[in-house]
């Protein structure tokens, strides 16, 4: 797997600790829309794509549409993102 293209819009709003959000393209035929780039308390990260889903008990929470399943892979997206992101104006 590699990433072809990466698209980054920054972006904030008072209050919010969003600054952007990013386009992943992987091998020139995959896209993920709506990667949100955050800002942490020591760092920025990424959250990838989600839904509201409301539970059984009547909780609403957050569930991943997609997302890398090892560590190396989360780094991958990360690193590609947070590098465009300190690139964009």
């Amino acid at each position: 797997m590699k990433i072809t293209q990466v698209e980054v819009t920054k972006k904030t709003k008072e209050g919010s600790r969003i600054r952007g959000f990013a386009r992943v393209t992987i091998d020139d035929c995959f896209l993920i829309n709506d990667i949100r780039i955050i800002e942490g308390d020591e760092k920025l990260f990424i959250a990838m794509p989600s839904r509201k889903v409301e539970g059984e008990d009547g909780e609403v929470k957050y569930k991943d549409i997609c997302h890398p399943l090892n560590s190396e892979t989360r780094a991958l997206f990360e690193e590609a993102i947070i590098a465009k992101y300190n690139e964009a104006e």
